[in-house]
């Protein structure tokens, strides 16, 4: 890969940073706080939060096998997406290349912040080839985008092809896993020590069970960690946030067992859909999702569960996802009132 310098933007890599009064100090228990002109009451939403998160990075770094350097909290993982856009793309020079169909706000970051967003189709199978994305590269690249399991089609990428680009490609690999608890496939993580251009992003939005909270997280290597944190709003993660995030840890057992339940759930919900009349064919998924497509009309069936506050995604609109609806996975209760409405549509 090119150096960390090199694929920075100059007047993001010389910045001065601004220091809020909680990070001149570390370590330290105040008795009395007279420096970020607080008030002295309604304890203790009256005092500024952790700039850095450190008791909540400390708790999660046991559970992720990393360092707490290496992670990066912040506001849902869309704050990380559009940081990496901000730290590394010069707007209107540089160019960033993504798998289609994906997650949608790489994209959105990319229109945001100037920088020309290139696509390359998935194959039929919703797999990628590694060669395709890099021959959609050139000097100009700066970062690479992968979804795996990928959204809206629920599928792992090929691990083989996900390493080829990592150790290829010159700039920076995103690699967004937010739905990796669902999939059978292990965390990249495991191996970010062995790449400095990977950068992996995960979520509290899904088996953490805790989307209000907006809490997002990126693992890289610690240079790529104070980049971020040097670019962030001092404060970008609130009190509230952190306090329920480090209560979440305490008991990690919690959410294995919503995972569990949720693949349970998955497979009863393939398994009953498989049996539906407009369904066409069910997609196969790691994710806490399935991307179905159907015989009769996507769009009118997607009104018709609609009128019946009955939820789901309409994806027809996406690419290689023509007619195809994308159904979460929810309780055996949701389920069922999601397969009843399906065998009554006419």
């Amino acid at each position: 890969m090119k150096s960390l310098k090199e694929l920075t933007r100059p007047n993001i890599w010389n910045l001065k940073p601004y220091s809020s009064a909680r990070d001149e100090y570390k370590g330290v228990v105040p008795s009395v706080s007279l420096d970020a002109n607080e008030n002295p009451y309604n304890s203790p939403n009256n005092r500024y939060p952790d700039p850095m998160q450190w008791e909540l990075k400390e708790d999660l770094s046991k559970i992720k096998g990393v360092t707490p350097e290496q992670i990066f909290l912040g506001n849902g993982s869309d704050e990380a997406i559009d940081l990496v856009f901000r730290a590394f793309c010069e707007p209107g020079i540089d160019n960033v290349v993504a798998i289609d169909p994906t997650y949608g706000m790489y994209q959105v970051c990319a229109d945001i912040n100037n920088v020309e967003y290139r696509k390359v189709l998935l194959a039929d199978d919703f797999q990628f080839s590694a060669d395709k994305l890099l021959a959609a590269t050139d000097e100009h690249s700066k970062l690479i985008f992968l979804c795996s399991p990928n959204n809206p089609t629920g599928n792992n990428l090929l691990g083989a092809e996900i390493e080829k680009l990592i150790t290829q490609f010159e700039g920076l690999v995103v690699l967004d896993e937010a739905y990796i608890d669902f999939s059978e496939e292990p965390s990249f993580l495991k191996k970010l020590n062995s790449y400095p251009n990977l950068i992996v992003l995960q979520t509290f939005s899904k088996a953490w069970g805790s989307a209000a909270i907006r809490l997002g997280m990126a693992f890289a290597s610690e240079e790529i960690i104070n980049i971020f944190s040097k670019i962030k709003y001092p404060y970008n993660v609130n009190l509230l946030t952190q306090q329920q995030g480090i209560e979440l840890l305490k008991d990690y057992s919690i959410i294995e067992r919503w995972v569990k339940e949720l693949k349970e759930e998955r497979s009863f919900l393939i398994h009953n859909l498989a049996t539906n009349d407009y369904v066409e064919s069910i997609f196969p998924t790691d994710a806490n999702f399935v991307l179905v497509r159907m015989t009769d009309d996507a769009t009118k069936i997607y009104n018709y569960l609609v009128g019946l506050g009955i939820i789901v995604r309409n994806r027809t609109h996406i690419s290689l996802c023509d007619n195809c609806l994308r159904i979460t996975v929810g309780t055996r209760a949701e389920n069922e009132e999601l397969l009843k409405a399906l065998k009554a549509y006419k």
